[in-house]
């Protein structure tokens, strides 16, 4: 009987033998690889790969690895928010701009568009506010009993669609929302969105039939934690008469800042006043 260590040994060298007469198995496939090809050109030898680790990490780099060796698929970019186009007001659209004459959907203090997408209306807000931006339907001209549809900038900079109800002069925001395909940014200072909702809906306290006519009423203001607070202005413009989606209009309503005398008693006393001063006093 052989000592232990030399028949450790003789195993040792049974299992090299065992080896090196598998790489030299002469399969046509290793021939040529090892030796040489059909055509006497030498062939190019590849070394044995046995070690599962070698094999499990490239198989893992190979299938489940990005390029940049990211274990996981990164999420695809999100789209980028597509500019309100100006051009389009009066045309494909109908447009309202409140603010220097001349502006357009990023330098208006409000900016407002509508337009049918089937049997939807699309509409796209914007307001120079880092807070919200909203537009009413509204019957007289007055806050109270209003369908209000506003986009609100929160906290972690998101912008999102909320829908409310005029209670007076306070705005309770309605769980129900009929806007859908929502988008919305917050941007130099200003909050943009687009969104769509239903042109007709069973007849409700708190949402309008967008396919009649209704007075808009426009405001925007700061938010607190993602709730809305007073709008910037004391009086919030408002149409001069009721807007109808069937028709594209492109409205300037000059601000505070840019409104001039237009009133017929306002003429009239310009007028009283230049005489004065010119004939003088008696």
């Amino acid at each position: 009987m052989l000592p232990l260590p030399s028949l450790l040994q003789l195993i040792l060298l049974l299992e090299l033998e065992f080896w090196r007469g598998t790489e030299a198995s002469p399969t046509d496939d290793n021939a040529l690889r090892t030796g040489h090809g059909d055509h006497g050109e030498p062939g190019h030898a590849e070394p044995h790969k046995d070690s599962y680790s070698t094999f499990a990490s490239e198989f893992l780099e190979s299938r489940y690895l990005s390029d940049e060796g990211y274990p996981f698929p990164t999420a695809p970019p999100v789209d980028p928010f597509a500019r309100i186009k100006v051009s389009d007001c009066g045309v494909t659209k109908g447009c309202i701009r409140y603010g220097k004459p001349g502006c357009d959907a990023e330098t208006c203090d409000y900016f407002l568009s509508y337009r049918r997408i089937g049997t939807d209306v699309e509409f796209e807000l914007s307001a120079d506010t880092d807070g919200w931006v909203a537009v009413g339907f509204s019957s007289d001209k007055k806050m109270g009993g209003d369908d209000v549809m506003g986009c609100v900038h929160d906290d972690n900079g998101r912008v999102r669609i909320h829908h409310f109800y005029n209670v007076g002069q306070w705005a309770k925001e309605i769980k129900r929302n009929p806007a859908r395909d929502e988008e919305g940014i917050f941007e130099s200072n200003r909050v943009t969105c687009r969104f769509k909702r239903p042109l007709y809906v069973p007849r409700e306290e708190t949402l309008v039939d967008l396919h009649l006519s209704w007075y808009y009423l426009f405001a925007w203001g700061p938010a607190i934690q993602g709730s809305i607070t007073r709008h910037d202005i004391d009086s919030p413009p408002v149409s001069d008469h009721m807007i109808s989606i069937y028709k594209y209009e492109d409205i300037f309503m000059p601000s505070s800042t840019y409104q001039t005398f237009s009133s017929p008693f306002c003429l009239l006393l310009i007028v009283a006043l230049t005489f004065y001063l010119l004939m003088g006093t008696p």
